[in-house]
């Protein structure tokens, strides 16, 4: 079968952007926008590939450039390992100003000697970034020296950060897994009811929410792409009897991939919210009994939900009196801006308003379905307008990610984190209850009603001082 080529990752269908692209537009590149000097330009290509790449926890992770970009994305996700923590070591070349002149590949092969030396990795991941792009680092050169020299996988992640936006990085690292790593290693045992988690990088832990119920169905991760995975892992994703991707901006052209290479089918699925977990599980049953699983594995799948659904039901009815009827302005992006709209709903909140950054077209029918019409639907919403929003009382508590909490908290609404910095865990039965007790939380924290309370000198019968 014939290798696709890294342009066609432009004109990936799960891209909601391209979707609503000309053939001719689509060739200039999914970052076209002129960018303003002295601002910040967001996530790139390189901050896209190491995040989707770094959770692989035992790999080590090897950022050519200079120090500024390994600090830049150095443990930007709150992915968690179960093991090594070698993935949270920060390893970079540290390019200076006199290896932008005489070449940086000298450096990079010593770099990579130290680290097999070391840490005895069973693979090294290393990332392209721009400066060492512009100034024409053979870096793949480099990489395969070091892995006949080393007896090591040393495989280059070449996703500059010019060269698109952080999507576009996550599909280049999935294309990188695709073409590289998967297929390399067989397993060594397999079972009739294997399967690939893609798009899971284990945020908080939520992973090992899901997982122990997998393990009662004895459904097996062969591979976790890529939250609290390992190298060899992935590289027997190739034998797994099905993938559900669960974050599909980021990683559909791989699931997309393992199909057409090694038959392997697919779908999308969630696992935050009652419902959603549940549909997951069948779904996932279903495949893999038309795979050659037990027969009796649907059957017990049904017997696990109801069992689950009952305790988690019991868990929420102290929240869910609080939370009722309360509105939330969901910010998020991907799969959580209709996934955890489910899981809202579930809890008797309305969802007043979504953003659908990240999210693709079927993404964007399932938000629609779930919250109506009236609902608003918004891309990029400057804080000024969030701000005032806010101030009209149009919503009881923002959910959102780090940069737009102080937005929340200068207009005196409660906030809660939902994207990647969070402690807690939201996906499967107990993190529906970990969500509702952390809304429960916020919204009636105390605090609230001491800062809406006006100021003394804000009222009009308060005295005033007397001028000097």
């Amino acid at each position: 079968m014939p290798t696709p080529s890294a342009a066609n990752l432009f004109n990936e269908p799960g891209c909601a952007v391209n979707q609503a692209k000309g053939d001719k537009q689509r060739k200039v590149g999914c970052s076209a926008r002129t960018l303003t000097p002295g601002a910040a330009a967001g996530g790139c290509a390189f901050d896209g590939a190491k995040i989707a790449l770094q959770p692989i926890a035992d790999a080590a992770h090897l950022v050519h450039g200079p120090i500024a970009c390994e600090g830049n994305s150095w443990d930007s996700r709150h992915a968690l390992s179960s093991g090594p923590q070698l993935f949270r070591t920060g390893l970079t070349t540290d390019l200076s100003e006199l290896d932008i002149i005489h070449g940086g590949e000298k450096k990079l092969y010593r770099a990579i000697k130290q680290i097999v030396e070391r840490f005895r990795p069973p693979a090294v991941f290393v990332y392209v970034t721009c400066v060492p792009a512009l100034i024409g680092d053979d870096v793949e050169a480099v990489c395969t020296a070091a892995a006949e020299r080393f007896a090591t996988p040393v495989i280059p992640v070449v996703a500059p950060g010019f060269v698109g936006s952080k999507s576009l990085g996550n599909k280049l690292a999935g294309r990188v897994l695709l073409e590289r790593v998967i297929g390399t290693r067989e397993p060594d045992v397999l079972t009739p009811c294997d399967i690939n988690l893609i798009g899971e990088y284990n945020v908080a832990g939520e992973l090992w929410q899901v997982k122990p119920l997998l393990d009662r169905l004895g459904i097996r991760i062969l591979a976790s792409i890529t939250g609290d995975g390992r190298y060899h892992d992935v590289a027997c994703a190739h034998r797994a009897r099905v993938s559900m991707v669960v974050c599909s901006q980021a990683m559909v052209a791989l699931a997309r991939g393992l199909q057409e290479r090694y038959d392997i089918p697919f779908f999308e699925g969630s696992f935050y919210g009652i419902g959603n977990t549940g549909a997951s599980l069948r779904q996932l049953a279903r495949f893999l009994t038309t795979a050659g699983a037990p027969a009796d594995l649907e059957a017990r799948t049904e017997a696990l939900i109801k069992a689950e659904e009952a305790r988690a039901t019991r868990a929420l009815a102290p929240y869910q009196r609080a939370l009722k009827d309360k509105r939330v302005l969901l910010y998020t992006g991907g799969v959580k801006s209709w996934s955890v709209i489910s899981a809202l709903h579930e809890l008797g909140m309305t969802v007043v308003g979504t953003s659908v950054r990240k999210s693709t077209d079927d993404d964007q029918a399932r938000i629609r379905e779930l919250i109506g019409e009236e609902a608003m639907l918004f891309g990029q919403v400057p804080a000024k307008e969030m701000d005032r929003r806010l101030r009209a009382g149009e919503a009881d508590i923002l959910m959102s990610g780090g940069r737009t909490q102080f937005v929340a908290l200068k207009a005196r609404v409660p906030w809660l984190d939902i994207n990647q910095e969070r402690e807690d865990a939201y996906a499967g039965y107990g993190g529906i209850v970990n969500l509702a007790r952390r809304l429960h939380g916020a919204l009636t924290n105390p605090v609230w009603a001491e800062v809406r309370r006006p100021s003394p000198w804000a009222t009009a019968d308060a005295p005033r001082e007397a001028a000097p």
